[in-house]
């Protein structure tokens, strides 16, 4: 348990006082590693095509659940904030994002100021915990998270609370990357935050299980790397972290050790 705790305050501090999503590898406030179309190879990537990725793997995410016009989603780790606003604008959606930092919070309040007062009700913050959500059951017709189950050491916890908040009928989808297989991997060598602890790799289809195993039916897992890992890379190999551990994370892809992906489930 004290190493548990541990590692949560080291992901606590990362969200918290050190301000992730002010790191040049993000951009335009998200915090994520995107989802790239092509670019062309001859020249840099531009800053409002990085943060384009990143809005994008929201989109992606979001239009794996049913989003009618007003459809109540809960989107789990939503950090600061402007995710859960883009889906709130372009889906025409109720959004409420959880998240646990109360730093994170309050970015989320005041860069998504505008956006509070203009959606008049369909965008709201809650602290909590995405293993214990502080809503009662049937609270939403959807629930989505983009890159924050990795730093989740609970996932069937995840999977049990996401199925219980959600109404009949409901849609569940994540976004983040997991081990493609059950093989052992050289990953806690080559990537800082692995070794740490801060994220956790777990085959991929322990967690589709997990999904199973709290009733969530159609459990569907998309392998997306292609349109994540190199451009990625691309991004770091620009910034003042070319030279970091975080051009592992292409080398680790490339020899089938993780990917990223795109699961999604009904309730």
């Amino acid at each position: 348990m004290e190493q548990e705790n541990d590692v949560q305050a080291k992901r606590d501090l990362m969200y918290g006082e050190l301000d992730l999503g002010s790191l040049t590898i993000f951009s335009g406030s998200f915090i994520n590693y995107g989802y790239w179309g092509e670019l062309a190879p001859d020249r840099e990537i531009t800053l409002a095509e990085r943060t384009a990725s990143q809005a994008e793997l929201y989109r992606q995410t979001v239009s794996r659940l049913p989003t009618p016009p007003g459809v109540e989603l809960l989107e789990l780790g939503s950090g600061i904030g402007v995710g859960a606003a883009l889906v709130a604008r372009e889906f025409a959606a109720y959004v409420t994002g959880l998240d646990r930092s109360k730093a994170q919070l309050d970015r989320a309040a005041a860069v998504n100021a505008d956006d509070l007062e203009a959606l008049s009700g369909r965008l709201a913050f809650r602290e909590g915990s995405v293993t214990a959500i502080p809503f009662p059951d049937a609270s939403f017709d959807g629930v989505y998270s983009v890159e924050a189950l990795q730093h989740v050491d609970d996932l069937a916890a995840v999977a049990r609370e996401a199925h219980r908040v959600l109404r009949p009928g409901g849609a569940f989808a994540a976004a983040t990357f997991f081990a493609p297989g059950a093989a052992a991997h050289p990953l806690d060598d080559l990537i800082e935050t692995v070794a740490s602890g801060v994220d956790v790799i777990r085959p991929v289809a322990d967690f589709a299980a997990d999904l199973e195993a709290a009733g969530f039916t159609r459990v569907t897992v998309e392998a997306i790397g292609e349109h994540v890992w190199r451009q990625f890379d691309r991004w770091i190999a620009q910034t003042e972290y070319r030279d970091s551990w975080g051009r592992n994370w292409l080398r680790c892809y490339e020899n089938g050790w993780i990917d990223y992906h795109l699961v999604s489930a009904r309730r």
